[in-house]
């Protein structure tokens, strides 16, 4: 049988609730990615993670567990792990993530942040109180809590006299910057991508990469974030011919992340769509989301090499 809508969905607003993200992480884990970067705690800047690229790796154990039991009898189960999860974290015990995994979207985070200082921008960095979005809870339509976490979020944000955030990733660029303003009567912060910072300073690339690959889009940060020019702005900038595949910019395929909670096969089928689109442009491929990225690696099956924007442009705009 499918996994129990409910009941999976409810694990996820429960863990918000009592643990401030869908799939706990520890403060070490979180954070680990700006150990010796130096980065000062707070600031009227920060660069906000909303632990997108940290979850990955935790989230892709745990829809692989959660893939193993889908049309099982097992899946039933799903109902007592509610019951359990709220008085012990039982996701910690089905995300097991892989360290290279790790220590690949750390290294993303790093890239971003290397990128910010090279163009002239000294951000902070709130650390353990970086805190997860709610994005997912927004795509699941728990409304009730995600303002409650939301308000959270911001008086956190608040505490620390931070006017400007500079987001890693499209869906906490959307929570922050669109649905966020919706919910919370005066608020007032400034979120701008990074890319778009980048592209808004006219960063200037030190080394030509002499390349080409084949831009995926974000749906989110293309169709609800206006944020379509900058990436290629700034891979041209590097060097980077930018093939465009079928259903490109604003109408971006999507890459299956959003069913990937709920219906891990149906999300694998259509990242499997659009890697089929991506491979008749090219074999090297760029993405720009966490979600975008692991989801078409799985389903890529090491036919066509896929990369994070950010590693391409710190090869280009930063030191060696």
């Amino acid at each position: 049988m499918p996994l129990p809508t409910g009941d999976t969905i409810g694990i996820l607003a429960d863990n918000l609730k009592i643990r401030n993200s869908v799939l706990p992480i520890s403060a070490g884990s979180a954070t680990r990615w700006a150990r010796g970067l130096g980065l000062p705690r707070g600031g009227e800047t920060v660069i906000y993670t909303g632990l997108m690229y940290q979850l990955i790796p935790y989230i892709t154990s745990m829809n692989k567990a959660q893939g193993m039991i889908e049309d099982t009898p097992l899946a039933d189960f799903a109902r007592v792990g509610r019951f359990v999860n709220r008085f012990v974290n039982i996701s910690s015990l089905m995300a097991i993530p892989q360290s290279a995994m790790q220590e690949r979207f750390d290294g993303i985070l790093v890239n971003i942040a290397r990128l910010l200082r090279q163009a002239g921008v000294e951000p902070g960095y709130m650390y353990e109180d970086d805190l997860y979005s709610g994005a997912l809870v927004y795509d699941l339509g728990m409304d009730d809590v995600l303002e409650e976490h939301a308000r959270k979020v911001y008086r956190n944000l608040k505490n620390y006299g931070v006017k400007n955030l500079i987001t890693v990733d499209p869906h906490t660029t959307n929570m922050l910057r669109s649905v966020y303003p919706a919910l919370i009567k005066g608020y007032d912060l400034n979120v701008k991508s990074y890319m778009e910072v980048l592209a808004e300073r006219h960063a200037w690339a030190l080394r030509s990469l002499e390349d080409e690959v084949v831009i995926h889009d974000s749906c989110v940060y293309a169709r609800y974030e206006n944020v379509v020019n900058e990436q290629r702005t700034l891979l041209t900038g590097a060097g980077v011919t930018v093939r465009e595949p079928a259903d490109a910019g604003r109408f971006t395929l999507c890459c299956g992340g959003p069913a990937e909670s709920l219906y891990p096969k149906k999300a694998v089928a259509a990242a499997e769509r659009r890697v089929e689109q991506l491979k008749a442009a090219g074999s090297k491929v760029v993405t720009m989301c966490p979600i975008c990225l692991v989801n078409l690696q799985k389903a890529a099956h090491n036919q066509i090499n896929i990369e994070d924007i950010s590693v391409y442009l710190a090869r280009a705009y930063c030191p060696e």
